[in-house]
């Protein structure tokens, strides 16, 4: 079983937790308990470099993230949030044209869940996708933290 290492911080939208695996960081999220035995509160460089880079985040001072990940999923996951991963700062993309852009027009649907399942917020900006219809929906961390998250970049 991998050593996974996190620790807990607070930022301006709650409590986010960090985690790494030794290769990346393989976890942010809201209000994550930990309680499986391969978690282990132990605040490590890696974390701590993804801590100030989300600090730069919400200060407004970081467009881009160079914190290492290490993202686990199914190839489509993978796929889809590489291609997150390309959305820049301060810009939107519709789940229908991310489904596009990883060659699977029809599979809107199949990129909402992707992004649900989405380990790491905000450096794998799930964030920036938005309905066709240009409204804010689907965000695990809750809508209201989308919207918090597209003011921080301008976009709202």
């Amino acid at each position: 079983m991998n050593r996974i290492n996190f620790w807990t911080y607070n930022f301006p939208i709650g409590e986010i937790s960090i985690a790494e695996d030794e290769k990346g960081i393989c976890e942010i999220s809201l209000n994550s308990v930990y309680v499986d035995n391969s978690y282990i509160k132990k605040e490590t460089p890696l974390i701590k470099q993804a801590e100030k880079e989300l600090r730069e985040y919400f200060e407004g001072t970081r467009k881009v993230f160079t914190v290492p990940l290490s993202l686990k999923g199914t190839p489509f996951q993978m796929k889809v949030w590489e291609e997150l991963r390309k959305i820049p700062y301060g810009e939107t993309l519709s789940y229908g044209q991310i489904a596009e852009n990883v060659g699977n027009p029809k599979a809107a649907r199949a990129v909402g869940m992707a992004n649900n399942k989405n380990p790491i917020m905000i450096i794998v900006p799930c964030h920036r996708v938005i309905g066709k219809n240009g409204k804010l929906v689907g965000y695990a961390g809750g809508v209201d933290i989308k919207e918090k998250l597209l003011k921080i970049e301008g976009v709202l």
